[in-house]
């Protein structure tokens, strides 16, 4: 299931789309009431859609699209006088809507968002992660699958990419890599 954030400036209109989300299984979700925090939820955590009302206290649906990073697409839900035509990336419902196109939306806008997501990593990048994975389950005694959670846990924590967190592990004093 893909996690979504939903933005909206009324907090009753963003508790209904999200319940619905949630309790269609649809999506995950995640609440927002600036655009600030659109941008910054959807860097950190890589959220592929935002579901948005067409004004934030802090900007227009549009120049939140224009700032989004790239892949990641936005279905805007505003009065048919509020939508102009549409661009690559850019999903949109006039009100009042249906449930039904509201869930069939989201699925095109979710399919779109999620082929750039996630660049393939270099040759070096994944050596890096296999091993500082190794290095994490020799010195920690680890399987596999904790030491990848391990390193991905520290990686977001730090707000940097996996193989960028394995390379300072494997480079600190103490790794295995230190001279």
């Amino acid at each position: 299931m893909e996690r979504v954030l939903v933005a909206f400036e009324n907090e009753r209109t963003c508790g209904k789309i999200r319940q619905l989300l949630e309790q269609t299984g649809t999506a995950r979700t995640l609440g927002c009431r600036t655009a600030a925090e659109v941008k910054v939820l959807m860097a950190q955590q890589r959220i592929p859609t935002v579901i948005c009302g067409y004004k934030f206290p802090d900007a227009t649906a549009r120049e939140l699209f224009y700032d989004l990073p790239e892949g990641r697409t936005m279905l805007l839900i505003a009065p048919a006088n509020f939508l102009e035509a549409g661009e690559p990336g850019l999903f949109q419902l006039s009100t009042p809507l249906s449930r039904a196109s509201l869930l069939e939306t989201l699925e095109e806008a979710l399919s779109a968002a999620g082929k750039d997501l996630r660049p393939a990593r270099s040759e070096e990048e994944e050596a890096l992660i296999f091993q500082a994975k190794l290095w994490l389950m020799e010195r920690y005694r680890l399987d596999e699958e904790q030491a990848h959670r391990l390193l991905q846990r520290k990686s977001m924590d730090s707000g940097s990419k996996l193989s960028d967190t394995a390379r300072r592990i494997l480079e600190r004093p103490g790794g295995p890599l230190y001279p």
